[in-house]
């Protein structure tokens, strides 16, 4: 069989990487133009393996079998579609690391907390299993790992809605879908497909795996009703009959077990926000034991945890003022919830690349909470807009991040926080989102005391 490599980023360079270790033949391909002498200068160990960029002759597909598209190859694009009508096999980076690897997978998905939970999942795992791997969507392919693993392994795996949409035997003994909101849809193209792709993290469990819910999302409540698996649902809402829940009156998590009570964690003894972090601990403590971690071991963990990079993370404070990453905030869902997170009055920066989201439901969030907003990106018109129609005035425009977070300083008072939480994707002004986190802390670290 020989394979095709679409797109030679991480994920693409780490799934040559295993078929290389699995002495299998392949052809390298990546859509936009990459210099071949530094592509291979970069990644000598790929030398002499067929690479091309922009066009990819006709007569090298005549012995594909299976084309390995990154997350980011949409599977209308017209190559792909060109592909399929001749016959050859859509795998992405997760299948064909799961098809190649070994061991059992806790794998996580949901539109928000993704990230903050895999991590999680994997330090518990950790402090209790000898060999665990982190990977997927959390920024290490799972194919870089995958050729490693054995049958003790276990693997925390963040998968993305794009990752979904080319499985086929891929099999976690334990799924969580955190939420489903609004997201991607200029991909997806309507709901019901973001929805499909998400949901299909479950289509290959059996009977003796477990599937982890949001109680408190509609869609997924309905969707578990309809699973042959063990379903467990948490709730940051309610005492739930059976499953795991938050109990705001006592500010604890608890368990119910067949109708035995169970307290999980006091939440002061953990070291991250807000009622959305609650539901990824929720999460986190429901995946591992379904991989077999006793509760004992599992608390401990808890306690230990520290905020994900980008994802509601303190960086310092200047004269007073707490200054915030949420650079991972690139939905307005995701947002909402660092708003929510926030204790103090707040200068939000926000904008970014436009995924044709909409804002009405960040910006009614604010509440009295945000005192001022600051601009920034392609998207800065159409949130602008957006605040005018929810009588929020207190709102500027800055063309630079360095320039927003000038503009929060000096707004800004002793006892306020500032934060980054862009509701949008940083493709605009950056190549990721960790770029802009990272260039935000740097920043924020280089300001002078007041």
């Amino acid at each position: 069989m020989s394979y095709l490599i679409v797109g030679m980023g991480k994920s693409g360079v780490a799934a040559a990487g295993l078929l290389q270790e699995k002495q299998q033949e392949m052809v390298l391909f990546n859509s936009s133009d990459m210099d071949a002498e530094e592509f291979y200068k970069e990644h000598p160990s790929l030398k002499g393996i067929p690479f091309y960029t922009g066009q990819l002759p006709p007569e090298e597909l005549e012995n594909i079998k299976t084309a390995v598209l990154s997350p980011g190859v949409p599977l209308d694009q017209p190559f792909v579609e060109s592909l399929v009508e001749r016959g050859i096999a859509l795998s992405g980076e997760v299948e064909l690391a799961y098809a190649l690897g070994k061991g059992e997978v806790a794998a996580i998905t949901g539109t928000n907390g993704k990230t903050t939970t895999t991590a999680l999942t994997g330090e518990i795992l950790k402090a209790y299993y000898p060999d665990v791997r982190v990977v997927g969507n959390i920024g290490i392919p799972y194919t870089s790992e995958a050729g490693s693993t054995t049958e003790e392994t276990r693997i925390a795996a963040e998968i993305s809605s794009f990752q979904l949409e080319t499985i086929k035997t891929f099999h976690p003994k334990a799924a969580a879908i955190l939420n489903i909101t609004p997201d991607h849809l200029n991909r997806h193209h309507t709901m019901e497909n973001y929805i499909k792709a998400k949901e299909d993290i479950t289509k290959n469990q059996e009977a003796g795996d477990v599937t982890v819910l949001n109680y408190e999302d509609e869609v997924l409540r309905a969707f578990g009703k309809t699973l042959h698996t063990k379903v467990v649902y948490f709730s940051s809402e309610r005492e739930l009959p059976e499953g795991l829940y938050y109990d705001k009156a006592e500010e604890a998590i608890y368990q119910k077990k067949e109708g035995q009570k169970e307290k999980i964690i006091d939440v002061d003894e953990l070291n991250i926000l807000g009622l959305h972090n609650y539901e990824n601990v929720m999460a986190a403590v429901a995946l591992t034991q379904a991989l077999g971690v006793p509760l004992d071991s599992i608390r401990e963990s808890l306690k230990k945890f520290e905020a994900v990079e980008h994802r509601i993370e303190y960086v310092c404070e200047k004269s007073g003022i707490k200054f915030y990453n949420d650079s991972k905030g690139t939905n307005p869902d995701a947002a909402i919830k660092a708003v929510g997170a926030m204790n103090r009055p707040t200068c939000l920066i926000g904008g970014g690349y436009d995924k044709g989201s909409t804002y009405d439901d960040w910006i009614a969030s604010f509440g009295d909470k945000i005192k001022k907003l600051v601009l920034m990106g392609v998207t800065k018109d159409a949130i602008a807009a957006c605040c005018d129609k929810h009588g929020f005035k207190d709102y500027e425009f800055a063309s630079s991040l360095e320039e927003a977070i000038d503009i929060c300083y000096k707004n800004a008072e002793a006892g306020d926080a500032v934060l980054l939480s862009p509701a949008c994707a940083s493709w605009d002004m950056f190549p990721s989102y960790e770029v802009r986190g990272t260039e935000f802390k740097d920043y924020v670290r280089s300001l002078p005391e007041k």
